[in-house]
């Protein structure tokens, strides 16, 4: 499955994600959250930066505790991160029906983004790669994802992705290098789950419904990252250049650090994945439908690993204070079945 690309000032790598139809999770709906009776709005929900105390989760002096939700609940009542390292398998094997992750497998994405500047077309490709990163004792598969605006690389970016035993998928981490006219400029929006503060967050629940809470995707103060998620929709019908899908399962998702970037939902199909984001609010109008779907062979799984591996090893470089504190990535899956 493909993630598509955040409007956050990360950019990167929630990026559209395509499963295979496979496994049906036996996860509790809130899985990886604390439980809640009230399901609120993320668009409403989430406390602004001076709203809460960042020590004690108090409302000021100034304001009543019922306009001030609990710190830990980045994304209103009931997002607060119920993360457990323990909880994860030795092997990153991601078969959530919503958001598999089979290695070897490319997806790509196209669409565009219209703000006040103009409008720029983007096309993403999203390589589940064999490569796995262990991160705070927990091995991650690696995603690698490269984003083109106009036909030019902006982005490539290394996404890291675990499964716990009640089928939720987190995000680990990302990182993104950014390029302009081409050329490298630097990772600036790099994080890694348990590094500055950055926490792990909800890529997709074991069984998402509606009527439950926002949760968080990921949080990382150290560079203005905090990305929510609610389910919006189900049994809805969407159409993209692969096809027609029911079932439809509509994801809303909101950065409310920066509310006035962007706003979107992301629609998944059971069996097939994430194929269809578009825009509901923001500065920066971005769209994306599924076009392709790719099974590599074992050779060209080899090269991808060969640049894959090459992005990891310069991110020890690029971020001193944040990558290079992880294990290098590895290489665990060779084969895919291909020739």
């Amino acid at each position: 499955m493909f993630q598509p690309k955040r409007l956050s000032a990360l950019g990167s790598a929630f990026t559209l994600l395509v499963a295979i139809s496979t496994v049906a999770s036996c996860a509790a709906p809130n899985a990886g959250q604390t439980p809640t009776t009230a399901a609120t709005s993320a668009a409403t929900g989430a406390a602004s930066p001076t709203e809460t105390s960042t020590a004690t989760g108090t409302a000021s002096p100034t304001e009543t505790a019922a306009e001030t939700p609990n710190a830990s609940e980045l994304c209103g009542p009931g997002s607060a991160i119920n993360f457990d390292a323990g909880a994860f398998p030795e092997s990153p094997s991601i078969d959530n029906k919503w958001f598999s992750l089979k290695p070897g497998t490319v997806y790509t994405t196209t669409g565009k983004v219209v703000n006040a500047e103009g409008t720029t077309e983007r096309t993403v490709t999203h390589t589940v790669t064999g490569l796995t990163k262990v991160i705070d004792g927990v091995k991650t598969l690696v995603m690698w994802d490269r984003d083109y605006a106009d036909g030019s690389l902006v982005e490539s970016e290394l996404a890291f992705f675990a499964q716990d035993n009640a089928g939720t998928v987190w995000l680990f981490g990302e990182y993104p290098e950014e390029f302009e006219n081409d050329k490298f400029i630097g990772a600036p929006n790099t994080f890694i789950h348990g590094i500055d503060e950055s926490q792990a967050g909800i890529a997709m629940q074991g069984e998402p419904k509606t009527g439950t809470p926002a949760y968080v995707q990921a949080h990382a103060p150290s560079v203005d990252f905090l990305d929510c998620g609610e389910v919006f929709k189900q049994d809805e019908r969407v159409c993209v250049p692969t096809g027609c899908y029911e079932n439809v399962l509509v994801i809303d998702e909101h950065n409310p650090l920066e509310p006035a970037v962007g706003h979107q939902r992301k629609f998944y199909s059971a069996g097939t994945g994430l194929v269809k984001v578009t825009a509901e609010g923001g500065a920066d109008q971005e769209t994306l439908d599924l076009v392709k779907i790719e099974q590599l062979t074992d050779a060209k799984l080899a090269e991808v690993h060969k640049e894959a591996l090459k992005l990891d090893e310069h991110g020890y470089t690029v971020s001193k204070e944040v990558y290079a504190k992880t294990p290098r990535a590895e290489v665990t899956t060779k084969t895919v079945g291909g020739n």
